[in-house]
């Protein structure tokens, strides 16, 4: 079950203090007409990924709208853009399946109180940024009423069954998608969707300094170096880290004064990968455990090795070979292949942009330390390979470069230009 940028996110902070106490006794009678106000656009996002978007396409609205009105649920990159925020992002910010039933009651109330904030204040727009199962619901029960509706972010249509894409339509008058191959698909199913790019493209340089990242964590210049990224989630740790560190010492046993970063993703995972690391053969002096700085830590690296996911698509942005690892738990593992749910052989984002198989990708029983070293060993020992490897990536890195906010921003412009659909009995 997903549900913030990664998963349906929901934290325990009252929205108090940004926008006022919860309220959801409010008139429509005193929502000014449309003719008669500044444009009015509603945002919900759940995570720091999605703040951050919301963040960069509120910008770029108020240049095309400058006296227009955003509210709805964000973060601090949000409220500094100017959004009232009716709710804490930290609100959507709960991952796995365990604790999204144990906060529902809270989550569905909250789920009331906005659709009724929102009916109320009859935005010109709604545009839920990714958390597709708490925003695709909203979206769907805010267009039946005939306010207009963006999805921003797709989810993986590419990878699931593709009539998801359909369903999707019926809850989202436009998606905005940040890769290329997604439109088509929506186009299959008559879904308007629209590739704007992705905004990690646009923030990263085509040339990375190696050198200055070193400096900045302490590690020689002269060293090889590995980044070791087992995930961001307890249970994605907890399955890949033995494996990763494992392999990371044997690595160092073939490449003489390795010295191993790893960034842990959130102050949660933190004590779980030092547990990791101190059960592994790596001795303390070749490992650095990190408070963040994952994009740091790739840059630095001469290769890195890491759990399928986002993280992938960064470490191709800044042109660092990689090694792909992943592992679910063995009954998910024969439920999705039983049900025939994935429906891509490639995993790791770099190689499905590209077609081929950019890095190397160990799933479930192919994810062994022995394997795993062997393929970072091959980076290491071959550098003619990762020379070649530069080029692919620039030109991927141009392809998602397009200004993602900015092309955004147009797309919503251009559905706000439309005549709104008729509006349905509340």
């Amino acid at each position: 079950m997903s549900i913030g940028t990664r998963d349906l996110g929901l934290g325990t902070r009252e929205a108090q203090g940004h926008g006022g106490p919860r309220a959801a006794a409010f008139s429509a009678s005193r929502v000014p007409s449309p003719e008669s106000r500044p444009p009015r656009i509603a945002l919900v996002a759940g995570e720091t990924s999605g703040d951050l978007l919301g963040a960069g396409l509120i910008a770029q609205l108020r240049e095309r709208f400058p006296h227009a009105q955003f509210a709805g649920i964000g973060g601090d990159a949000m409220r500094n853009a100017g959004c009232e925020t009716w709710f804490d992002a930290s609100e959507l910010s709960l991952m796995g399946l365990v604790e999204v039933l144990r906060h529902l009651p809270r989550l569905l109330k909250l789920r009331k109180e906005l659709r009724e904030r929102l009916l109320a204040w009859q935005p010109d727009v709604f545009i839920g940024i990714d958390a597709p199962d708490f925003n695709l619901g909203v979206e769907q029960w805010l267009k039946q009423r005939g306010i207009r509706t963006v999805h921003y972010v797709s989810p993986s249509v590419w990878a699931w069954k593709e009539k998801r894409a359909e369903k999707i339509g019926a809850s989202a008058d436009l998606v905005l998608c940040l890769f290329p191959m997604e439109p088509p698909i929506y186009a299959r199913h008559g879904v308007d969707a629209r590739f704007v790019g992705h905004p990690m493209a646009d923030d990263i340089d085509n040339q990375s300094d190696r050198d200055a990242a070193r400096a900045a964590l302490g590690i020689s210049s002269s060293s090889p170096v590995l980044a070791v990224l087992p995930g961001s989630r307890l249970g994605e740790v907890n399955r890949l880290a033995e494996t990763f560190f494992e392999a990371a010492w044997q690595v160092s046993e073939k490449v003489p004064g390795l010295q191993v970063l790893v960034p842990a993703a959130n102050a949660a995972v933190k004590p779980v990968l030092a547990e990791h690391l101190s059960r592994s053969a790596l001795p303390m002096l070749r490992s650095h455990l990190l408070d963040g700085r994952a994009r740091t830590a790739m840059i630095a690296a001469d290769v890195v090795l890491l759990a399928s996911g986002t993280a992938t698509l960064e470490a191709m942005l800044v042109k660092r070979p990689m090694v792909v690892g992943y592992k679910v738990a063995p009954l998910t593992a024969r439920i999705v292949k039983a049900l025939g749910l994935i429906k891509v052989q490639r995993f790791a984002l770099p190689n499905i942009l590209a077609g081929e198989d950019l890095a190397p990708e160990l799933i479930q029983q192919d994810c062994t330390s022995e394997k795993v070293a062997a393929a970072v060993v091959d980076w290491f020992t071959h550098p003619q390979k990762v020379a070649a490897l530069q080029s692919r990536y620039l030109k991927l890195h141009a392809e998602l470069r397009c200004d993602a906010s900015a092309r955004a921003a147009d797309a919503v412009a251009e559905l706000l230009a439309r005549a709104p659909a008729g509006k349905a009995t509340p």
